[in-house]
């Protein structure tokens, strides 16, 4: 059973596709709350690359890496990857309102689907509001 998050995004796709795959952007969008950040990140964007962000508290107290290699790489509409034994899909489509962007990912088993759902979803309105506001920034 996997757990499916989106959001639309009012941005070009290849602005969108560049900020998701870009280890630049992935720094200053890859948190699920203020008080975490993502201090490195690397990309090898192509099948059978690595990819790894090292996220972490930001006082220091927990970190961890996430970390896999992309099984599907099709600019700038789709991306697929796997994270140990977990995989995940992500869709960019091009709409009349924008981007939507959505992560089909397998759940983990020790914290309830609901607190995954939220945390995946806060990391992806927070990659949404990096967009716009670095696309309007351009």
């Amino acid at each position: 059973m996997k757990i499916s998050v989106s959001t639309t995004i009012p941005a070009p796709i290849e602005a969108v596709w560049r900020a998701y795959t870009s280890p630049d952007d992935i720094k200053l969008w890859n948190a699920a709350s203020s008080d975490w950040h993502t201090t490195a990140a690397t990309v090898d964007l192509r099948v059978g690359g690595k990819f790894s962000s090292r996220m972490e508290a930001k006082d220091g107290s927990f970190g961890f890496d996430f970390a896999g290699e992309y099984t599907l790489v099709e600019p700038p509409n789709r991306l697929a990857y796997v994270f140990g034994p977990r995989s995940a899909d992500v869709e960019f489509l091009a709409t009349a309102a924008g981007v939507l962007v959505t992560i089909c990912f397998d759940p983990e088993t020790e914290h309830p689907e609901e607190a995954q759902r939220e945390g995946w979803q806060s990391i992806l309105d927070n990659f949404a509001r990096h967009v716009v506001v670095r696309h309007h920034a351009h």
